[in-house]
């Protein structure tokens, strides 16, 4: 069900789950979990975005659950980081930054930007950097705030734009090793 449930999903975030425009989140290789739990959240209004709202409203939860199933199963596109912003993002991301208080990105969402599913921390690898830089700015804004415990939000809200943009480059560039 979760493969014909996708057919609208093709339009913005491509038939794979891999979308080609930058400001759509790619889907694919995401956590069952997470993806079906986005989708309550645009569908409860918890997540706001007027365009997904409209999208989820007629989903029930075993749609939801079915997409984040097929979604899951998709093999994930990778990016490319800009050169320039690859040592700021790979500190960041791995090391985090401890003057400003930021853990690393990768105590929560792994190594490799796998994520933790049972955390519902999201797989990040590969993501496009415009997406990830606006989620973290959302988030540093507290206009998004579903995140468990506000833990992106009191992240975010300590993050500079250089430190957002770079590490959101470093995301996107990211690969299993």
């Amino acid at each position: 069900n979760g493969k014909s449930l996708s057919q609208t999903c093709a339009v913005c975030h491509g038939p794979d789950g891999n979308s080609v425009n930058p400001i759509w989140p790619k889907l694919a290789g995401q956590h069952a979990s997470y993806t079906a739990k986005q989708l309550k959240n645009f569908k409860d209004g918890i997540r706001v975005n007027a365009q997904m709202a409209g999208m989820v409203a007629t989903l029930s939860e075993q749609d939801m659950n079915d997409l984040g199933l097929y979604f899951e199963a998709q093999k994930n596109s990778f990016g490319y980081a800009k050169p320039e912003s690859i040592n700021l993002g790979e500190k960041i991301y791995r090391a985090g930054h401890s003057e400003s208080g930021i853990p690393a990105c990768m105590s929560c969402h792994g190594p490799a930007g796998s994520g933790n599913p049972g955390a519902m921390y999201p797989l990040l690898r590969g993501q496009h950097a415009e997406y990830t830089a606006s989620q973290l700015k959302m988030f540093k804004k507290g206009e998004r705030n579903n995140d468990t415990n506000n833990v992106m939000r009191s992240i975010a809200s300590r993050m500079t734009k250089e430190q957002i943009e770079a590490v959101s480059e470093y995301i996107q560039g990211l690969r299993l090793q």
